[in-house]
């Protein structure tokens, strides 16, 4: 007997851990956030530019691996002349790319601005995606700090401009080059201490995620996960003495006036030169913040903030949102940072060969907007669908795809029913699916009279709500009506202004 032939097996629909799919709500959303930020942005008198997804790695920075495969942290491939190309990391490299690329033709200071997702190879948990949304503002070409004081105001007026209240946000500013005169003086200056450098400022970084005498452990030998020895993952630390920790730590520490950090490391301090170029930056950026008429309360010095990358060479700032919420579980939630950027002097330099001073600041906009729907700063509502033309006929359909054409050229988002007309309720459950505000039914004898019926899908559900009787119901008829043909375009017009109806 002849075996009888398997059937084929169904491909199992499934998402990629760390990556989402978005619906008309979330993406309505966005759109709204990012051209508020373009909207401050360009009030700043900067730019849009767009550079593609995929760099070549090498252009990435040297903050990433080394290895045969450069895929740790980033996701890569081999092209077929044996380049290796990935998806970019983040939206500065790029720019450093195109400015050393173009840079004979741009202005200087080129000031530009740019918006879109950036991938991580990384491993994805709750909040952390493997591609996110980023939003940038960079100057390229002005080494003063004039240009970080103004990156700062500029965050501060997005944040507002977003719907965070003054004193629910607070841009945080600190200088590298004070930390990296500290390192100097004890004895970590110098490109082969590049990478222990990496791992205190790593390690300073966590100071908003672990208690101080954790932070100590990163600065040491190193840090169990689980708090004891053995128990979870093991991070090496950067083996600083137990003095030197202090020393850092002390530097790093958060207090009332900025201004104390500094005394705390002024014997060290006092030995280098980059250390006090650091400080001499800090006191400018704040004359010209304060003298903008922007307060501690907007923008303050934080000796805290280092943040993580190699490639700062100066002036870092983050955005921290300051609001405690809940999640959906009543849980209590504290957002953090929501944007975050600095003085990175070197990377355009990598291809140019000579000095070219650039600072940029970047907004994530998929943790921020998380952050505003939780707050209920953002209208996550589905948005409206179009009105709806029904197929009553279907020997008629070139009346019907005219009147959709009527409703279009008058600037209303309308959409012919495409699937199988035969049933007039699985048309209506459909608009009623799209969101549509409203439909449009012409039968034969509303043709003879030259009429259309109108069925105001919104005033009839909450008519529905309201009637007990469906034998009411179908008396009533609420939210339905007749109009001339000509006077299609008007009639629906009044529906839509009745609900406020609005689309983009």
């Amino acid at each position: 007997m002849a075996e009888k032939p398997k059937k084929p097996q169904k491909l199992k629909a499934r998402l990629p851990r760390g990556l989402e799919d978005r619906g008309p709500a979330a993406i309505n959303a966005t759109r709204a956030m990012v051209e508020k930020i373009r909207a401050v942005y360009e009030l700043y008198g900067f730019e849009p530019v767009e550079t593609p997804a995929m760099e070549y790695t090498d252009a990435l920075g040297k903050f990433l691996p080394d290895q045969d495969r450069p895929n740790e942290g980033v996701f890569s491939f081999q092209d077929d002349d044996e380049q290796w190309i990935s998806l970019r990391y983040d939206l500065t490299a790029p720019l450093a790319r195109y400015v050393a690329e173009n840079f004979d033709a741009l202005p200087k200071p080129y000031r530009s601005y740019r918006f879109g997702y950036v991938f991580r190879n990384e491993k994805p948990g709750p909040g952390r995606f493997r591609q996110f949304m980023q939003f940038d503002a960079d100057t390229v070409g002005s080494a003063t700090p004039a240009a970080d004081a103004e990156i700062c105001m500029m965050a501060a007026d997005t944040m507002e401009a977003l719907g965070i209240p003054r004193g629910s946000y607070v841009v945080k500013v600190n200088n590298r080059k004070v930390l990296d005169g500290v390192l100097e003086a004890i004895g970590l200056g110098g490109e082969e201490n590049a990478g222990r450098r990496l791992t205190v400022l790593r390690a300073i970084d966590k100071l908003d995620k672990f208690p101080a005498d954790e932070v100590r452990k990163l600065l040491g030998p190193g840090r169990w996960d689980g708090g004891e020895e053995g128990k979870g993952d093991f991070t090496k630390g950067a083996d600083l003495s137990p003095a030197d920790a202090d020393i850092v730590l002390a530097v790093t520490q958060q207090r009332d006036d900025w201004r104390e950090a500094i005394a705390a490391a002024e014997t060290y301090l006092a030995k280098s030169e980059v250390g006090q170029a650091g400080v001499s930056e800090l006191e400018e950026i704040a004359k010209l913040v304060a003298a903008s008429g922007y307060g501690a309360d907007r923008i303050r010095i934080d000796p805290t903030v280092v943040r993580g990358l190699e490639y700062y060479t100066g002036p870092v700032y983050e955005v921290e949102l300051l609001l405690d919420t809940k999640d959906e579980k009543g849980r209590p939630v504290r957002f953090g940072s929501v944007g975050g950027g600095g003085r990175y002097d070197g990377l355009v330099s990598r291809f140019r060969g000579e000095p070219v001073p650039a600072t940029g600041f970047s907004i994530g906009v998929s943790r921020l907007q998380a952050a505003l729907t939780m707050l209920g700063e953002l209208d996550t509502r589905a948005e409206f669908g179009p009105v709806v033309v029904t197929v009553f006929d279907r020997d008629r359909v070139a009346d019907y795809q005219k009147m959709v054409a009527q409703l279009r050229q008058a600037g209303i988002r309308a959409e012919l029913y495409l699937g199988n007309p035969k049933n007039m309720g699985n048309q209506l459950k459909y608009a009623d699916r799209r969101n549509s505000p409203c439909v449009i039914i012409q039968g034969s004898d509303e043709k003879a009279r030259g009429e259309v019926q109108i069925k105001d899908l919104i005033e009839g559900a909450k008519a529905a709500a309201a009637i007990a009787s469906n034998q009411e119901w179908r008396e009533t008829r609420p939210a339905q009506f007749s109009c001339a043909e000509a006077d299609l375009v008007a009639r629906v017009r009044e529906v839509l202004a009745r609900h406020d109806v609005a689309w983009g």
